[in-house]
């Protein structure tokens, strides 16, 4: 045999054994997280059963901790200046893999895991967008990458992060704006869905605000003429911002809620308030827009002589695309497969059905993934997963944890994550999510490409500054 063909067999040799190597680490993890799903099972439905909203996830957030502490991770509690936010982190060196964690309920969904609409008595919020499986599949995949840096002794870092209110309180922008972003080389997440995926893809920024209009009570029948209603102040806004539309984007959104709006019709309301989401798929547009709703809200309050201010609730940026981490997580979704159903769970993805369009759509279809694509500009929802993403490298994936063809904030959304169908997309998740860290810690040149493209997409004069701007965070929103 000539040395040529020696240097050859070796090569092959030590390849064939790299690569068995690696399909027996990510045997073990997946295998790991197969039984660990009973107890992460249980942390999910716990968190399912409180449904706690926005900044006041104060179980669930200690009950996320006290898992990652009983596993060996050293956690911080209450940075940023939130009370339910965490960072837990084990390992040392470089790089730094970040895992987000999310755990807040939607007011007013309130369901019972049952295939049809059943409210629950005891409880007026629900997870309808799956924030208990969000949460404990992060957790439960963090602790198994803490589990492979312990056994094989490789050096990197595994660092959960604690983010609560995603919805409408924009509880990450106070981490990155905090700077606990700073020294972390890639960050992954995920979300719950009825399908799966793992595409690269943007999002709407974001912002909102509560406009308060102030007026004076008297008689609405006696004396009308001595009040000013506050009322008229917010309907005279909504108008104007109705009739805006006509000349904004057409990717622009623009939605409101009337929070307050009097107390009795025979009083004149001497207060009203009403509470605005301004959204686009370029952050600088949403601030434009939302300055247009700004001076809406002015020339209502001097039209009804009532007096306005306003106090932005949250702001947050578009997703940043990062195609380099994005191909990693949808290569290791490919290898965990979709979500197969038992007969049970067919019945009830079944029999849910039947409560919505399926669009040709069958239990079978969970077990798809979508092909992956880079999405540049957004459209649909927004996530303050957009602000980490403009800081540091960051890819996510989507699973079949809702029954195909539900949609988010639906009282169905709430029933398929309060029983098995939810919970075992949520394993595939966190092995996703595991095996993507793990890839990203042993090859550190992939943080690297991903760091390369994060600062050619974002531009060389990017300079973070939250929408949001400098106000604390509103701890009391869902109050």
């Amino acid at each position: 045999m000539s040395k040529f063909s020696a240097l050859l067999v070796l090569l092959l040799c030590t390849m064939t054994a790299w690569s068995q190597g690696k399909k027996n680490v990510e045997k073990q993890v997946m295998q790991s997280l197969d039984q660990k799903k009973e107890k992460l099972a249980e942390v999910a439905h716990q968190i399912w059963e409180w449904a706690e909203v926005g900044y006041q996830e104060h179980q669930s957030s200690e009950l996320l901790q006290q898992t990652l502490k009983d596993a060996g991770f050293e956690v911080k509690t209450g940075v940023a200046g939130i009370p339910t936010a965490f960072v837990a982190t084990y390992g040392k060196g470089k790089p730094v893999v970040g895992i987000l964690a999310e755990y807040d309920a939607l007011p007013g969904v309130s369901q019972a895991a049952v295939p049809e609409r059943q409210v629950r008595e005891d409880q007026n919020a629900g997870h309808a967008c799956g924030h208990h499986l969000f949460g404990t599949a992060s957790s439960g995949a963090a602790i198994a990458v803490k589990e492979w840096l312990a056994s094989s002794g490789h050096s990197g870092t595994i660092r959960l992060f604690g983010c609560p209110a995603e919805e409408g309180g924009a509880g990450k922008v106070y981490l990155v704006r905090e700077g606990l972003f700073d020294d972390v080389d890639a960050v992954l997440h995920w979300h719950p869905s009825n399908s799966n995926s793992a595409s690269a893809r943007s999002s709407l920024a974001n912002k909102s605000a509560k406009f308060r209009f102030y007026g004076n009570a008297s008689h609405a029948a006696a004396s009308p003429w001595n009040g000013r209603s506050a009322l008229d102040g917010v309907e005279a806004m909504n108008h104007m911002v109705n009739l805006l539309r006509e000349h904004m984007r057409p990717e622009s959104r623009i939605h409101y809620v009337i929070t307050r709006g009097g107390e009795a019709p025979n009083v004149v309301p001497e207060f009203a308030e009403v509470y605005y989401y301004v959204r686009h798929p370029d952050m600088a547009e949403v601030r434009a827009l939302f300055e247009r709703v700004v001076k809406a809200a002015e020339g209502a309050a001097t039209g009804t002589d009532t007096r306005m201010e306003y106090e932005v609730i949250h702001g947050i940026f578009n997703v940043l695309p990062n195609k380099t981490l994005g191909e990693v997580v949808y290569s290791k979704l490919q290898q965990v497969g979709g979500v197969s159903y038992t007969a049970e769970e067919t019945a009830f993805a079944t029999q849910i059905m039947k409560s919505y369009k399926s669009d040709g759509l069958s239990p079978a279809s969970a077990m798809s993934i979508a092909p992956f694509e880079v999405r540049e500009k957004g459209s649909g929802g927004s996530t303050d997963v957009g602000d980490v993403s403009w800081v540091v490298p960051t890819a996510g994936l989507s699973t079949a944890t809702w029954v195909p063809g539900t949609s988010a904030h639906s009282w169905q959304a709430v029933a398929a994550g309060g029983m098995s169908i939810g919970h075992k997309g949520m394993i595939n998740a966190a092995k996703t999510l595991a095996l993507s860290a793990i890839e990203i810690i042993q090859n550190p040149e992939l943080a690297t490409k991903a760091k390369a493209e994060l600062l050619k997409r974002r531009g060389d004069n990017f300079k973070y500054e939250a929408l949001l701007g400098d106000r604390k965070p509103p701890l009391d929103y869902r109050k």
